[in-house]
């Protein structure tokens, strides 16, 4: 039976982050992408396209007395991908290499901030 919910935690190079129960985000495993493109003839090509692995739309949760954003800045600052990992309300648990994409500010009133992650390879599950 399928189990849907809240992410638990996300780990972002050993650092864990809490987030937002009612935050629900894209997940993409990574590998190709196909396209078909027309030839004259009506023939067809298959285009392989390799692609990152996504996590987007993740809702962390920031406290400032423990530093949440300055290490969340720290990680997207870093110039190498690093372990990430995810883990889901249904006890699975993915994994990967990657980086923090795109801005990620705090939010003063909910105290979170959400993030996109991005990284090489495939994300698997352990």
């Amino acid at each position: 039976m399928p189990v849907g919910g809240s992410i638990e935690s996300v780990t972002l190079n050993g650092r864990s982050f809490s987030v937002a129960s009612d935050a629900d985000s894209q997940r993409e495993l990574g590998g190709w992408k196909n396209e078909v493109q027309m030839n004259g003839d009506g023939t067809a090509r298959l285009i392989k396209t390799r692609v990152p692995w996504s996590l987007s739309d993740i809702v962390l949760s920031i406290d400032d007395a423990n530093g949440d954003a300055e290490a969340l800045q720290a990680l997207t600052n870093r110039n190498a991908f690093y372990p990430i990992s995810v883990t889901y309300a249904s006890g699975a648990i993915y994994q990967g290499s990657g980086q923090v994409v795109d801005d990620n500010p705090t939010a003063s009133q909910a105290t979170t901030a959400a993030a996109s992650l991005k990284g090489e390879g495939e994300l698997t599950k352990q």
